[in-house]
């Protein structure tokens, strides 16, 4: 059988958030901010923080959801890749404590770092495992914990993000398929949207560690105006590739920044703004897992039914993009 005419389809979704709600009001008493500067700046109300909870927790914890909604068990997964930027640690990967948990003892596991498109970028990787005979099922894990990496002394960042994970089982066969996915990186802008402490180049000492150099930096202008250009054009070349119109597009999930860019690539999209899903003003950024959890929750809220088309368009630090149009 050619890799052509294998169809790799979502399986199924799942998603997993902590019980801790961090308001804007609960922001404004830890820095000078308020309700009505964070909402009309970004669309956020509140957001997720883990307490008690390691980044790998959320992770099986979605894990486990897209499985069961998949009617599958452990034992059935070959894969597991974890796409994060806040892992529980720099060795072993965070997929490895997935695997144990879940008890899925004959996956390989690891991780990615692709910041907010990694999901995306786990779902090529598991269409290309695929459709090369390397596995059947694998199961694309966006989780971060990104309240352990936010700087709350900087109310440019600090309102922004928040912890959750998503998930889903990328299978061989099935009713749907995966059309279309285009993804792609600009190393050139590496500065724009970084967390510059903590690893190897710049490690956390005695010297440097009141310098909150192992918090996420950013840009905000510059990654807005990069953002959408880039969104734009990747979403667009997959309903192209996937010989579709924006009329025949039922749902559109973009990563979850920001309402401002969300409004914009709806716009530059020719969709119905209708049909734009949005979660961001309940978790924030959650980075990775933020397309994932989205997905999860439009899938559940029936936003879109078998055989619906459905585009995911997402950005991250890197810089990174990806977009997919998918068959539900």
């Amino acid at each position: 059988m050619s890799h052509e005419s294998i169809t790799v389809s979502i399986a199924g979704t799942g998603s997993c958030l902590p019980d801790k709600t961090l308001t804007n009001a609960d922001l404004a008493k830890i820095v000078d901010t308020s309700d009505e500067w964070i909402t009309t700046r970004t669309g956020i109300k509140e957001r997720r923080i883990a307490e008690g909870m390691s980044n790998s927790d959320l992770a099986t914890g979605a894990g486990r959801q897209a499985l069961e909604n998949a009617k599958l068990e452990a034992s059935d997964i070959d894969q597991i890749i974890v796409a994060t930027v806040t892992p529980d640690t720099l060795m072993p990967s965070t997929a490895a404590y997935v695997q144990h948990k879940l008890g899925a003892t004959k996956a390989i596991a690891y991780d990615i770092s692709a910041a907010c498109s990694g999901f995306l970028y786990a779902m090529q990787l598991a269409e290309n495992a695929i459709k090369a005979g390397s596995a059947e099922n694998v199961l694309i894990i966006g989780s971060e914990k990104l309240s352990s990496f936010v700087d709350w002394n900087d109310r440019t960042t600090c309102v922004l993000f928040g912890d959750g994970a998503g998930a889903a089982v990328i299978s061989k066969g099935g009713e749907g398929a995966i059309l279309a996915t285009e993804i792609g990186t600009d190393g050139s802008q590496t500065e724009i949207l970084k967390i510059p402490g903590g690893g190897s180049n710049c490690p956390t000492t005695a010297s440097n560690i009141g310098d909150g150099l192992a918090s996420i930096k950013m840009e905000g202008q510059e990654v807005f105006k990069h953002a959408v250009n880039r969104m734009k054009t990747a979403a667009n070349s997959v309903i192209e590739k996937a010989n579709l119109q924006p009329s025949d597009i039922a749902q559109v999930i973009p990563h979850q920044a920001n309402l401002r860019i969300i409004d914009a690539i709806s716009k530059r999209l020719d969709v119905d703004k209708d049909i734009v899903f949005v979660n961001l003003d309940r978790y924030g950024n959650t980075s990775a897992a933020a397309v994932a959890i989205a997905l999860d929750e439009a899938q559940r809220a029936d936003k879109f039914k078998r055989g619906d088309h459905i585009v995911l368009v997402v950005f991250g630090a890197g810089l990174t993009w990806a977009a997919s149009a998918i068959r539900w």
